[in-house]
């Protein structure tokens, strides 16, 4: 099959990371994908730094900064044909973005199935965050364009398909594909008491968190849990990251007396990331955004960590509680701290769930191989031009 793979993300992230193994999983099934991106982004130098888009946005009038992105839509659009006209597709996979309608351009003028990946409900996310819509419902209709353009609408998680179900996308064109992991990227990892030996962790029991660190994270609970007397004096948090809370946090550790127990590694080349998480003993998700498919979840179960996250609904998608994590009611005041205790002073409880955390992988198909084997069953569905 030949698949037309468009984009209009250009930093260097988690979202770098599900684009380049959807390709790579992709071609490893034997199927040809030309990947159409932003100048900076196109293959080979995916990630490409994103300064220039930040400063522009910061520079012009918001209304001003949502029309261009609409128009940028022809520039992308006119790009996607003239690499359509050369590749003859027999799909186009396009990741979404707020006004971006190229992929639905390109299939009503040429009759190309179009699948669409949806990672955020972005008219809600944007309306809340980033100073908001100047535009919204011009957003809405840009959105509400874009999803029931597609033949298949691809969210990450069930919750975050209900908001694509309100825009009148039928039922049966939305199809949950959560993240994924690659199983051979972290087959190599050491065993848990060698990453610890390598690190200097040698004997801790060490509470393990990877990402960009947000205030809405809770870490800061974390660090005064640790500070408790009823806290386990080995224990040891170590942050694989970076984030704009990070010198708050080690401020709080100085002045609790614990700094010496908290460690940021900074930002980390992708490669170094499973021999880190491997060091972990209690893998923490403290918060989640409401429909994301957490990546760094993905990690700790195809690591088999004992995983400690919230009780919301899209984490139930992949988590049961006692089964492959040890689940909290995030509303339930000091919910995550008692969990977290429980699960320090609990060694065998950790082992179950770790075990169980690794057969979850298998069990749900939660890999990027699977994830391309299911695009292309849904391409074949969508049918030929």
């Amino acid at each position: 099959m030949k698949i037309l793979y468009h984009h209009r993300t250009a930093s260097k992230d988690g979202q770098a990371v599900h684009i380049e193994e959807m390709i790579a999983a992709l071609r490893k099934l034997g199927h040809e994908v030309r990947v159409v991106a932003p100048a900076g982004g196109e293959e080979g130098r995916m990630g490409g730094g994103v300064g220039w888009v930040q400063r522009m946005r910061n520079a012009l009038p918001r209304a001003l900064y949502e029309l261009l992105e609409l128009a940028y839509s022809w520039v992308a659009y006119r790009r996607l044909a003239t690499a359509a006209a050369e590749f003859e597709p027999d799909v186009i996979y396009e990741r979404y973005n707020l006004f971006l309608l190229a992929g639905v351009m390109l299939k009503r003028r040429r009759g190309i199935p179009l699948l669409l990946e949806v990672n955020a409900p972005l008219v809600h996310e944007r309306s809340l965050h980033s100073g908001g819509l100047s535009l919204k419902a011009l957003a809405r209709w840009a959105e509400g364009r874009a999803w029931c353009g597609a033949d298949y609408v691809l969210p990450v998680t069930r919750v975050l398909g209900e908001h694509v179900r309100a825009y009148g996308v039928p039922e049966s064109r939305i199809v949950v594909i959560p993240n994924g992991i690659n199983e051979a990227h972290f087959a190599a990892a050491p065993a848990p008491e060698q990453a610890k030996a390598e690190r200097g962790l040698a004997g801790k029991l060490v509470l393990g968190f990877t990402g960009f660190v947000r205030d809405w994270h809770g870490m800061d609970k974390v660090i005064r849990w640790m500070a408790m007397p009823a806290a386990p004096a080995h224990a040891h948090l170590l942050i694989v990251g970076d984030g704009p809370v990070r010198d708050a946090l080690e401020q709080l550790a100085r002045e609790l007396g614990i700094a010496a127990r908290v460690t940021f590694t900074g930002v980390v080349h992708r490669d170094e990331v499973p021999g880190w998480v491997a060091s972990f003993d209690i893998a923490l998700q403290p918060a989640v955004v409401p429909y994301a498919s957490p990546l760094k979840l993905m990690e700790y179960l195809a690591l088999g960590k004992a995983v400690l996250a919230p009780r919301t609904p899209n984490l139930c998608e992949v988590l049961t509680d006692g089964d492959n994590a040890l689940l909290f009611d995030e509303k339930g005041g000091d919910g995550m701290e008692q969990a977290l205790a429980r699960l320090c002073a609990d060694a065998a409880l950790r082992t179950r769930l770790a075990v169980g955390a690794r057969d979850s992988i298998v069990r749900q198909d939660l890999t990027w191989n699977g994830n391309a084997r299911r695009v292309v069953a849904l391409a074949n569905a969508a049918g030929p031009r």
